[in-house]
């Protein structure tokens, strides 16, 4: 009767695991990049509802990159949107109007500077996102911890304060997989931190002494 070696199912049980890390990645990567409403918060262009939005209006209003980057970032998105709602694909010269994105430059920052948890967040989940296509890292899990803590900052303990209840925080369910898939994909390098811990020394009883104490 045939029994695997015990080096070919911890071969087989790392294959899995890094196939698991690698689908989180992707899907968080998809998550980010097609824009999938994670939560809506107010910001510079209105309401924001993921955090590539949030990062886009954010790169208009500081000029830090070129526009068609930031066109380039949402064109995926928007093209999955026309898609599933009116089977359009919307123009590359209207993307700054859909996406409100036309006068953030004149709009006040303080809406973003009273979100820094969830402007700061957003900014790690896309980063995370692009960096997560070439190697699983930590980035994708902080981002999403600092967009849920602004989110709950803001709705539980009502800071900043708000009045209008159409511009109230809201979190959709997709956040818990995006969360899920931002803490599976960092489990690769826990592994790797674990497996590079040096072992502690083992203490051993003396044998001779206590075979002594007996005679």
């Amino acid at each position: 009767m045939a029994t695997s070696s015990p080096s070919s199912s911890s071969s087989s049980t790392k294959r899995l695991a890094s196939s698991l890390w690698t689908i989180a990645s992707r899907i968080f990567f998809f998550l980010i990049i097609l824009q999938i409403p994670l939560f809506r918060v107010p910001c510079r262009s209105g309401m924001c509802t993921t955090p590539l939005h949030v990062t886009s209006s954010q790169l208009i209003a500081s000029e830090i990159f070129p526009v068609v980057v930031v066109k380039t970032l949402l064109f995926p998105g928007a093209v999955a949107h026309g898609l599933v709602k009116n089977m359009t694909v919307p123009s590359w010269d209207s993307l700054l109007e859909i996406y409100n994105l036309t006068g953030v430059k004149e709009a006040p920052a303080l809406t973003d500077l009273q979100r820094l948890e969830v402007l700061a967040g957003s900014y790690f989940c896309v980063a995370g996102a692009f960096v997560g296509l070439l190697r699983p890292g930590r980035m994708s899990m902080f981002g999403t911890l600092l967009v849920i803590w602004g989110l709950v900052k803001e709705g539980i303990l009502g800071k900043p304060a708000n009045t209008d209840p159409s511009k109230g925080v809201y979190v959709y369910p997709t956040m818990l997989i995006a969360l899920i898939c931002a803490f599976s994909s960092v489990k690769y390098d826990v592994k790797k931190v674990v497996r590079s811990a040096p072992a502690g020394p083992i203490a051993k009883p003396l044998q001779r002494s206590s075979k002594s104490k007996l005679k």
